[in-house]
């Protein structure tokens, strides 16, 4: 008869003590770290004492559900589910505290810097549209004193017409004022109505070049003193007053547009650096999760999703061999049916095991006590041994792995184990 070799004979299940304790302390350690961040996620919508008992609760179903997964045999499905909703809860709201962490200390620079690149694209639009009017309003200007000086000396002017349609909607005004006084001032040169309306209007567009000059150096001055890092309010600010004391209907008549498309001012709303309670900062962080995920949002997920994955691996191995393994188990229920402790029940068994036929360790049936009897029973039922009759006498053949195991559980004596052999 074959013998059935067991899955585990390779490997050895005796894992020594401090190695135990290390990962069993690993585990703690980020499960306090898992729990710390939880806590503070609940803590952005919860009370802190609510937000308190909750994440300890959480983290503490983490932990031995963990546990009890290494080494329970029976309701391992149920076991999973309760962990994979439970590490779902904590996941959400330590990314949630991981994110706005980082977010207090990166998000309010970010949002910064954008809003100043914005703010500056828009000043630099304008100083361009403000250049245009400026060289367009010095031509106006020119062109004025010179009608104004023709008018003078040679009368007339206002019944010709210009290319240009800002002057031509001034000899069209200049025309139209100086019919209600046709019959008291005639036509011609001198200092007449006339002249007088073409100096008026040329001394308005002066006033309009000096206000778009003004304003020219506004937008110059607030580039020249806007940085980056400033507070979003304070650019906004500093921006509105330079871009309001823009005349804008003077501008469009010099660029001889009725209308055209100003430069657009960036929204506060839309560049919010800091939230106004700690609730929005919830709701900030698994609403830009879902709508516009950055590498923030993603390394903040991946960073709680692994505290809570690393704490699941170690508590789950340090488990079975902290609180035994099922071999531990076996052995330690066959020792408490002979009234014997671990090692010395191992170290009898042990004693009445010869060699076989093929060199495999045997036990003679007859020679078992209550508890190795059913320790031998118990490893036939799970393939790790069989009954094979020799001689007319029966044995149970151990498996080179479980013989082996049980050596190793000898390796470093217990008192119970030295004070039977000192008896001995």
């Amino acid at each position: 008869m074959n013998f059935a070799p067991s899955s585990a004979s390779g490997s050895a299940v005796h894992i020594t003590r401090p190695m135990v304790k290390a990962l069993f302390v690993a585990s703690c350690l980020l499960s306090i770290v898992s729990w710390y961040t939880t806590q503070e996620g609940m803590a952005l919508y919860l009370s802190r004492w609510f937000a308190l008992l909750a994440s300890l609760g959480v983290q503490s179903a983490l932990v031995f559900v963990a546990w009890l997964i290494g080494f329970s045999r029976g309701k391992k499905a149920m076991l999973i589910a309760v962990y994979a909703i439970t590490a779902v809860i904590s996941i959400a709201f330590s990314y949630v505290s991981l994110y706005t962490w980082f977010s207090a200390r990166e998000r309010p620079m970010t949002i910064e810097r954008k809003l100043y690149d914005a703010l500056n694209g828009a000043a630099a639009k304008t100083d361009s549209i403000l250049s245009s009017a400026i060289a367009e309003q010095q031509k106006h200007v020119l062109a004025l004193n010179e009608l104004t000086a023709a008018e003078k000396s040679h009368g007339y002017i206002s019944r010709a017409q210009d290319a240009d349609p800002y002057l031509a909607n001034v000899r069209a005004a200049v025309a139209k004022e100086a019919q209600t006084y046709a019959q008291s001032y005639k036509e011609g040169s001198g200092e007449g109505v006339r002249y007088t309306a073409f100096d008026r209007y040329t001394r308005l567009a002066l006033e309009s070049l000096e206000q778009m000059k003004a304003s020219q150096k506004g937008i110059a001055d607030y580039r020249a003193q806007a940085k980056p890092l400033d507070p979003t309010d304070k650019q906004l600010r500093d921006f509105h007053k330079a871009y309001d004391s823009i005349a804008w209907p003077s501008v469009e008549a010099a660029l001889h547009q009725d209308q055209f498309e100003r430069p657009s001012v960036p929204v506060y709303s839309d560049f919010v650096d800091r939230t106004a309670s700690s609730q929005e900062d919830l709701m900030n962080a698994f609403g830009e999760l879902f709508t516009a995920p950055t590498g923030r949002h993603i390394f903040s997920l991946l960073l709680a999703a692994f505290i809570d994955i690393i704490v699941f691996l170690l508590a789950y191995a340090s488990g079975p061999y902290f609180f035994g393994s099922q071999e531990q188990r076996w052995v330690a229920a066959g020792a408490s049916l002979d009234a014997l402790d671990d090692q010395v029940f191992v170290r009898n068994l042990l004693a009445k095991m010869t060699p076989g036929i093929r060199g495999m360790a045997r036990i003679d049936s007859d020679s078992l006590s209550c508890g190795e009897q059913q320790l031998c029973l118990l490893l036939v039922a799970k393939g790790l041994a069989i009954v094979r009759d020799e001689d007319g006498r029966r044995y149970y053949l151990l498996d080179q792995g479980v013989h082996e195991r049980m050596l190793e559980t000898l390796s470093d004596a217990g008192f119970p184990l030295r004070a039977s052999m000192g008896r001995a």
